[in-house]
């Protein structure tokens, strides 16, 4: 089978890379504006291609994949030309989008003509809402009683990081977002609402971030009043600069989000010899069980620092793999949820050296 990873020299495209280049039963093709050759993936072929130019349809005809994973951040504010060409050209979409909007949007837009088409279109094959839907699965046992999700992010300082994932995740810095709550829409924004939670062995400042769980996690389980979504960073002082800017921001001023992202990556290192090893991933889920209990499960996820970034990689890699074995994909295009049990994630938690445990305990 072949693969076409676009973005494949980036943060997350070079992992996808490395992953499946092992795999006998997959010929990787890693793609970028520049060409994208990817140290430690051993003969992968290469290749400059950008998606912006204007015979990227007949390209992508030429090269003739079975399937394309899109790792070409950010996907805040980006269309779905990318996944419209490969409908086209009867090839399977993956990517790891993380913007609400696309993520949210992608069926209405794509569902019909993949179907036509005979393809699978999957959009946030990532941490969110691949992983965060399996684990949320997984903590309800019933879906019917759950009554509130929790989600924190707590990556570590010194993970590597890309400048489209900071343009992307500082791109709502200041800016209004709607969140379900106390079942009804309110509003929150982005990286301020501030509050202490505990995470990856430690306790650490949160702030709100606007993730496709938020509006997708209501829609998936009828029953939920509360669905929240934070990320933790591990210095205090960190989330005192972005609550500052956010709330310029939020003022009126024009802040260049791209200037300030590339801003923050430079700085950021800084901090690193200060810094813990560790970093993870927490999600709460509150049930009513059938007796009438009320019990709150929280799943928890410590992962070595560097070992992070993989982690928004698993669910591309395990979907594709899984084609490669034979096994077919409904048709059509949708967010990445139910394709992938937590259980499916094991292994490849395992091989990066994380941790996962559950508690439960009464409300």
């Amino acid at each position: 089978m072949r693969v076409l990873v676009l973005g494949g020299a980036g943060n997350f495209g070079a992992r996808i890379v490395r992953a499946l280049a092992g795999d006998a039963g997959i010929d990787v093709i890693s793609a970028g504006r520049r060409g994208a050759h990817v140290a430690g993936a051993g003969h992968v072929r290469t290749m400059a291609l950008d998606i912006a130019d204007a015979d990227f349809r007949q390209r992508l005809q030429d090269i003739s994949p079975n399937v394309v994973i899109s790792c070409v951040g950010p996907f805040q504010g980006q269309g779905y030309a990318v996944a419209r060409a490969c409908i086209a050209c009867g090839i399977h979409y993956v990517d790891l989008a993380d913007g609400r909007a696309f993520v949210t949007g992608f069926a209405r837009a794509l569902d019909a003509p993949a179907r036509d088409a005979g393809v699978a279109c999957v959009t946030g094959a990532s941490t969110l809402p691949a992983l965060s839907a399996a684990v949320v699965d997984a903590l309800a046992q019933a879906p019917a009683g759950i009554e509130a999700i929790e989600t924190v992010i707590a990556p570590g300082q010194r993970a590597p990081r890309g400048e489209a994932t900071l343009a992307a995740v500082f791109g709502y810095l200041g800016r209004r977002f709607d969140v379900w709550r106390e079942s009804r829409w309110q509003s929150s924004w982005g990286w301020m609402d501030l509050r202490s939670v505990e995470v990856a062995q430690t306790r650490r400042w949160a702030a709100a971030c606007d993730v496709p769980d938020l509006a997708l996690f209501p829609q998936r389980y009828a029953s939920v009043s509360t669905v929240t979504f934070d990320a933790a960073l591990e210095f205090k002082v960190q989330h005192v600069a972005l609550w500052m800017l956010a709330a310029l921001r939020r003022c009126g001023l024009a802040l260049p989000v791209a200037g300030v992202a590339i801003s923050l990556d430079r700085w950021a290192p800084l901090f690193d010899r200060w810094a813990g090893d560790l970093g993870g991933m927490a999600i709460a889920v509150t049930v009513r069980v059938p007796d009438g209990r009320r019990l709150r499960r929280v799943w928890q996820l410590v992962t070595p620092a560097r070992a992070g970034p993989e982690i928004p990689c698993f669910a591309a890699v395990l979907l594709v793999k899984r084609m490669a074995r034979g096994e077919v994909l409904a048709t059509g295009a949708y967010p990445c949820m139910g394709q992938l049990t937590l259980s499916d994630f094991a292994p490849m938690f395992a091989m990066w050296g994380m941790s996962t445990r559950i508690d439960e305990a009464p409300v």
